[in-house]
Formats: C-alpha cells, structure tokens, sequence
C-alpha cells in the first residue's frame, strides 16, 4: 500500500516491511487476540461453574436427623454407616446384595437391625456405581414407617474420603467409611458437607481444568463463602471448616472456636463469642450477624440480625408494649411498627426492612424444604430407553450447550439448549437448575457410543 517506488532501496523496504509483519506484528496480533479470547472464554466457564455450584450448596437439606449412610458396589459391596443426628459416626459395616456374592437375605437383616437398633430416620445412598440397584433393594426392605430413602450425589466423595480433612476427622478409619459417612452427611446438611472439598472437584460446569486457575479458585471461593453467609451458620454444631467460610473468621478463628466450645460447653450468646481467643471487636462485628445460637439466652441469637440492631429490636417491642419474644411470635404486634420511625443517620429504610423480614422468620433456612425423588421402575439399563418415552429426571450438570440429565440410567442424557424449551434460550441456567426434577422426552439413543438425547420441550415440569 504505501511501497510505490520500483528501485532497490524500495525493494528493501518492501522486504523489511513483510519480514517485521509476519515475525514481530502477525505473532504479537494473534497472540494479543488469542489471549482476550481465552480470557472472555474463561469468565463464561467459571460463571457457570460459579452458578451451578452455587445451586449444589444451596441444596435442600434434610436437616438433623438420625441417618443411614450407604456407599453402593458390586465387588467390593456397599458400606454402610449409621450417623447421629449431628452426623457423628455410630457403626458401620459392608453389605453385599449384589453379584457376584449375593449375599441378599444376610444384607436385608443387617440394615433392618442397623435401622432399629440406631433410630435411623433416613436412609441415603449415592448415586454412583451399584446406586439404583441399591436404592431399589433399600426400598424392598419392611422398614419401620416413616423411614424415609433418599439418592444423593457422590461426586467428590472420594476425593474428600483422602483429604486431610477426613483423616484429621476420622483418623482410625479407611476411605470407604469416610466416603459413605460423607454421602450420608451431604443429605443431613449438603453445605456444611461440601464445603470440605475443593470446589473444582465436585463437578459442576465445562472445562475447569482449562480455564485460569486462580480466576477460578477466586470465584469459587467467594461462592463458597456467600452461599454459608447466606444460609447462617449454627456456632454450637459447625466443624471449623464451615466456620473458616463465614465472613470475619479464618481457619485460626474457626479452630479457637471450636477449642473454646469444646472446653466450655455450648455457647449461650453471641456476646460470648468475644471470649474467645483472638476474636476481636472487628472479627466479632463481622461474623456476629452469620453465627446462630438455637435456644440461648437472646431470642435474637438465633436470627440474621446483628448485635448491633439489638437496640432497635427492643425499642421496636417497647413501643409495642411487648416482649422481643412476642415480637418475634406474633404477627399482629409486628404489624404495629411503622418502619419510617425508626430512619435515622445510621439506619435506612433497606436496612429496616431487613430486620422485618428476619423478625418475621427469625433463623430462617432460605434452602427449600427436600423432596423425595424416584425414577421411571421400568427404566435401569440403556438398553431400556426408546425414543418417544416420558421419564421423570434430576438434572445434574448445566452447560452452555445444555444440561445433563440423569434418568435413572448410568450414562446421563443431554438436553441441548434448543431442547430446553418451546422458545429460543440463550442462558439455559433461565430455564434449569441444578437437582432440578425435570420430566424429559427420549429423543435418540444410542447404545454403542453411550448417549441419550433427551427434549424438555411441550412438557411441563416443576
């Protein structure tokens, strides 16, 4: 373009001119381009990881029950755990109902003892290896009523089952019973469980060993954290790995609480918590609005609001002519106060209105209530599907290409994004969510390569 001449200098120049682009430009350009690319790349994979982890831990929990915890296998048969209701470990023992040793009738006896002998409430089995084939012999057994059997997922359980976690945990027992303690704590409380293992390993989203790693553990993080902080943490029943995850604490100030519990009883106010070692005012200021304290001294221990409103909660109940209890037990007083009152330099009206959403539900879960879940009883290998059938699904991966659904089969059927729905869907967390129950439609199976195509679409779903 900018070469006119036709003499040997121009000719030079002209050389000078392809040899600089295509050895300095060209690779400086493409290597330019190829970074933001990778970069808007990786904020798109770790967004939906970041989504999809976020739904995983805010997974409804079964809350404090007596539990049964299963492992399922064929070889090496199912372990077997029995939980309290705080998910200590009673017993355990290993089942074999399945080929090759068939021991059936033997395994039958040795849970309906376990379920009586224990109390157990709840019966929770993984998802993985031998899981259906279990869940189906659990569910033939004459188990007391109200005994209730739920499938969990599985994923990471044994990569938390060799952490040292688990070994600081349960020091005198192998990676089989960790693991199946493990599954059976995930349905007592999935958040306080899961927050054990590193988040890149629990398998929700696209392409986590590619993207920036940092980036990653950053965003998973501050997921981690956001999601305990959001649910509240009981100060008298957490493991310092769940504390380390509330605002204000650290791993130091996690284990000094527990130390401090342990040797002193249970708290009884959060005030308390200042008697802690190293736990100063800021700390204290920090985390006093995510720690909860069931049946304590302060009814307002076990809400979301802060110490520091503590004041405003009581002249609330003074100028109602009542109690903080009452306050927070009946309806018609709280809807004597007249917010705009209260206003001041240091709290406004948002801040209010948070304190009569939490008076309103003092220590609310925001987790929804756990709802049991079975599959299609005619369904259990591949080979069983055929296109055109209606199945009930959990969906178990969300993509930006769709999302994994697992229909009671090993291998998990893809709903493509253009499947999701009788529109067009861009982001398919909009119609999705993770542990969603879906009902889906076999579109094409095939059984060589191992994949199901499955459609959401003109069929209505929770």
């Amino acid at each position: 373009m900018f070469v006119k001449g036709r003499d040997e200098a121009s000719e030079l120049v002209r050389q000078a001119v392809e040899d600089g682009y295509k050895r300095l430009l060209e690779p400086s350009i493409s290597n330019e381009f190829g970074t933001l690319s990778k970069q808007k790349a990786d904020e798109e994979a770790i967004k939906i990881f970041v989504r999809n982890l976020e739904q995983l831990l805010m997974a409804s929990p079964l809350g404090q029950k007596r539990v049964m915890g299963i492992d399922p296998g064929f070889r090496t048969g199912c372990k077997v755990v029995c939980l309290d209701e705080q998910g200590n470990l009673l017993y355990h023992t290993v089942i074999y109902p399945h080929p090759p040793k068939n021991e059936r009738i033997q395994a039958m006896l040795t849970v309906g003892k376990l379920v009586e002998k224990y109390r157990i409430e709840a019966i929770s089995i993984g998802n993985g290896t031998a899981g259906r084939e279990t869940e189906e012999f659990v569910e033939h057994l004459d188990l007391p009523e109200g005994v209730e059997v739920y499938s969990v997922s599985e994923d990471g359980a044994s990569i938390y089952s060799a952490s040292e976690i688990a070994r600081q945990e349960f020091p005198d027992e192998d990676v089989t019973v960790r693991g199946a303690v493990s599954i059976g704590r995930r349905l007592m409380d999935p958040l306080a469980e899961l927050v054990k293992i590193d988040p890149s390993s629990i398998g929700v989203g696209q392409y986590q060993k590619d993207v920036n790693q940092a980036a990653l553990k950053k965003s998973l993080d501050q997921t981690v954290v956001s999601c305990v902080n959001r649910v509240g943490v009981n100060v008298n029943t957490a493991s310092p790995w769940l504390l380390t995850y509330v605002s204000g604490l650290g791993t130091t100030l996690a284990q000094n609480i527990v130390k401090y519990r342990a040797q002193n009883g249970p708290f009884r106010s959060r005030r308390e918590l200042m008697k802690v070692p190293r736990l100063g005012a800021k700390a204290f200021e920090q985390s006093a609005g995510f720690l909860r304290i069931q049946g304590g001294s302060e009814p307002l221990d076990n809400s979301a609001v802060h110490p520091e409103r503590y004041p405003l909660v009581e002249q609330m109940a003074r100028d109602c002519g009542c109690s903080v209890e009452a306050l927070l037990s009946d309806k018609a007083q709280r809807e004597k106060i007249d917010v705009g009152r209260y206003i001041s330099d240091e709290v406004g009206l948002p801040t209010l209105q948070d304190i009569m959403a939490e008076l309103e539900k003092p220590g609310r879960d925001p987790r929804s209530p756990l709802k049991q879940f079975a599959f299609d009883p005619s369904v259990h290998e591949i080979s069983d599907l055929r296109p055109g059938q209606v199945l009930p699904g959990i969906v178990t991966n969300i993509t930006n290409f769709g999302a994994f659904v697992d229909v009671g089969v090993h291998t998990k059927g893809l709903v493509h994004v253009s499947q999701l729905a009788d529109r067009y869907v861009k982001d398919p967390t909009t119609v999705v969510s993770l542990h969603q129950r879906v009902m889906v439609r076999v579109i094409e199976v095939d059984q060589q390569r191992e994949r199901i195509s499955l459609s959401m679409k003109g069929i209505q779903t929770n």
